[in-house]
């Protein structure tokens, strides 16, 4: 476990997932044990053997983010780009602004809030859900 400014984090920033696509650009991940295929942009071509096992961190901008009362992890859509995501905090970084997520199919997203929300004003455990801003970023 590792804290980040005395909030901690109960899950690591880096996942697994399994790399079926690769170009200059952009990858696609699928994750284990779901139908989820996650089209992820790249600063660095992934020269990772496909179909097999990748491990890296999805950096996102989160338009909104919104407690919410009650669901589940999950993406939207299934197959394409981040558009949609709902999970659990799991950590927090007060000075970049910066929030964890665990959603579906045990994917992490690091979220940059928008200048109207701050980290501060999220706990750790909290269900929320976010729209997701076109580019985000997987990296190694």
């Amino acid at each position: 476990m590792t804290t980040i400014n005395a909030q901690t984090e109960t899950t690591p920033v880096t996942m697994t997932a399994n790399l079926i696509e690769s170009g200059e650009d952009g990858i696609v991940l699928a994750l284990a044990g779901t139908d989820y295929r996650l089209h992820l942009k790249v600063a660095v071509p992934v020269t990772s053997p496909l179909n097999r096992p990748v491990a890296g961190r999805i950096k996102a901008r989160a338009r909104r983010v919104d407690r919410m009362r009650c669901g589940g992890r999950f993406i939207e859509p299934v197959y394409g780009r981040p558009r949609r995501v709902q999970g659990t905090i799991t950590g927090t970084d007060f000075a970049s602004n910066r929030i964890t997520v665990r959603s579906g199919g045990g994917s992490v997203f690091e979220c940059d809030l928008t200048a109207d929300q701050k980290a501060a004003d999220f706990e750790i455990g909290a269900l929320v859900g976010f729209d997701v801003e076109r580019g985000a970023k997987f990296e190694l």
